[in-house]
């Protein structure tokens, strides 16, 4: 058994990984979100805020959380529109705590919802008993 050539292709093989996961963490995109009622459409005066923590893959592949304070949120979603417009739901967030949402695992952007999200137009919304159509949003840009 030839140990030193064992070693040489140890040392490719994690160089490799290292490589693959540097490359991987560079392509992911975090986007982070403030979310108000001021960014809803239309504006919604509320003292709810919100955060959004999210990350999308080269893979299409999306994960994350909203937090949010001063709001008993009944649903978060994601969606696929510009600033001052409201569009269909791409993504339904799990309350994983009292103020906390998640994507759920597995979650994958279609090829029309990925190309939204390098253009800026998707974004994070809380609804409530209150509004039901959204009290707070922010817009993911990546």
């Amino acid at each position: 058994m030839n140990t030193e050539l064992m070693s040489t292709n140890l040392k490719q093989m994690v160089f490799a990984l290292f490589a693959a996961m540097l490359l991987w963490s560079i392509a992911t995109a975090q986007t982070d979100s403030t979310l108000s009622g001021a960014n809803m459409t239309p504006t919604v005066a509320t003292s709810a805020k919100g955060y959004a923590a999210i990350n999308v893959g080269p893979d299409k592949s999306i994960t994350g959380t909203v937090t949010t304070s001063g709001i008993v949120g009944t649903a978060v979603h994601i969606h696929s529109g510009p600033s001052g417009t409201s569009g269909p739901m791409v993504v339904t967030l799990t309350r994983t705590g009292d103020d906390l949402w998640s994507i759920p695992a597995g979650a994958v952007l279609n090829d029309a919802q990925f190309a939204s999200y390098n253009s800026g137009e998707l974004y994070a919304d809380v609804h409530s008993a209150l509004h039901s159509n959204g009290e707070i949003r922010g817009q993911l840009k990546p």
